[in-house]
């Protein structure tokens, strides 16, 4: 049997071994359930389409409380709203910290409610406590419910070859804009204050939710959309390749005509981390039908979200194929992503840090 990783999501291997095969009571309402490449299940109830998603409740004192709790939701959301489906629910489970004070879980709780309420999610119920051996940034676990007419959501196994891939925002977003909110002074040392400031913008920029909903308004399956998928642990590349095997696909990609954003490779390079390799929370992969991909980067554009079209699926039996600098070769998922690394190297390196709350 294979190790359980350090840190990180268990290997597609440890997944297929020891969870795969035992998934409770079977269902014939079940229609798209757990895998790798799809982040969420759907099930068909009355009729309806429900998509649910679970991740862990995610707070980091460090951002800020408010910066904190607006990605604790956003995360969760990020996930349902590849379904295409728009989330309707929240069901949330706090397990606090003893540390944590009636005034700082105001503050994340108002926030989570506000944020909540802008994205029409419904808080339907929860649990919230205090105990010991709780610790940040993990302090919980929650479901997002969405809601949508059967006809409206799209998963991996709707796309096919000859489907082409958007990206948007492109690489390292959640790795660039941690590292911006975690060592801003730092940064502004080394790059300057304007460089700084506009870098920790970047925080707000990790979250999927108005990428997807406005990629499917243009249409789905036949008529548009076909998959989406967060790219979150092992970035772009892992998300493609994820994507990619969920669609029984093979994939080819031009790295050059991935958009980056302003501040991305700098921050990498400093830190010593390939982005393209990188967490990425608020990077949308997406397949799309090829008569509307066009159609799908302007309506992104008008929402000012930056993307493009990179390439496109083909026939498994070709593989996955990244092209760069005119050379192709096999595009392999990094299995370890190299931000955790560089991250707790940095908040060993500078402990001192100076962060804003």
């Amino acid at each position: 049997m294979n190790d359980l990783p350090e840190i990180g999501k268990i290997s597609p291997e440890i997944f297929n071994e020891l969870i795969f095969p035992r998934l409770g009571a079977s269902s014939q309402s079940v229609i798209v359930g757990p895998q790798h490449g799809i982040d969420v299940g759907i099930v068909e109830i009355g009729g309806k389409a429900v998509a649910l998603t679970t991740d862990p409740v995610f707070i980091v004192p460090e951002y800020g409380w408010e910066r904190a709790a607006w990605f604790a939701i956003h995360i969760l959301a990020s996930d349902a709203v590849t379904s295409g489906l728009k989330p309707r629910f929240l069901s949330i489970d706090l397990n606090l910290p003893m540390e944590m004070t009636k005034e700082q879980l105001e503050t994340v709780w108002e926030t989570m409610h506000r944020e909540c309420q802008r994205l029409g999610i419904s808080i339907v119920c929860g649990h919230t406590a205090r105990y010991e051996n709780c610790h940040y940034p993990m302090v919980g676990g929650a479901t997002v419910i969405s809601v949508g007419e059967k006809d409206e959501y799209v998963t991996p196994k709707m796309a096919g070859a000859g489907d082409k891939i958007i990206i948007t925002k492109g690489p390292a977003i959640e790795a660039a804009g941690i590292f911006a909110t975690m060592f801003p002074k730092l940064i502004e040392r080394e790059f300057g204050p304007d460089f700084s400031e506009r870098a920790q913008r970047i925080f707000y920029k990790m979250s999927v939710v108005e990428d997807a909903l406005t990629a499917v308004s243009v249409g789905v399956r036949e008529n548009g959309v076909t998959a989406m998928h967060d790219a979150t642990e092992c970035g772009i590349w892992g998300g493609l390749f994820e994507m990619a095997q969920a669609a029984d696909s093979g994939a080819r990609v031009e790295k050059e005509r991935i958009v980056v954003d302003d501040c991305i490779p700098e921050i990498c390079r400093y830190f010593g981390i390939d982005p393209y390799a990188s967490i990425s929370e608020g990077t949308l992969i997406i397949t799309c039908r090829e008569h509307k991909a066009r159609e799908v980067v302007e309506a992104l554009s008008q929402r000012g979200i930056t993307s493009s079209i990179v390439g496109e699926l083909t026939d498994p039996g070709q593989g996955m194929i990244l092209v760069e600098a005119g050379r192709q070769r096999k595009l392999e998922h990094p299995i370890v992503d190299p931000f955790w690394k560089a991250f707790y190297d940095a908040l060993g390196k500078y402990d001192s840090l100076e962060t804003r709350s």
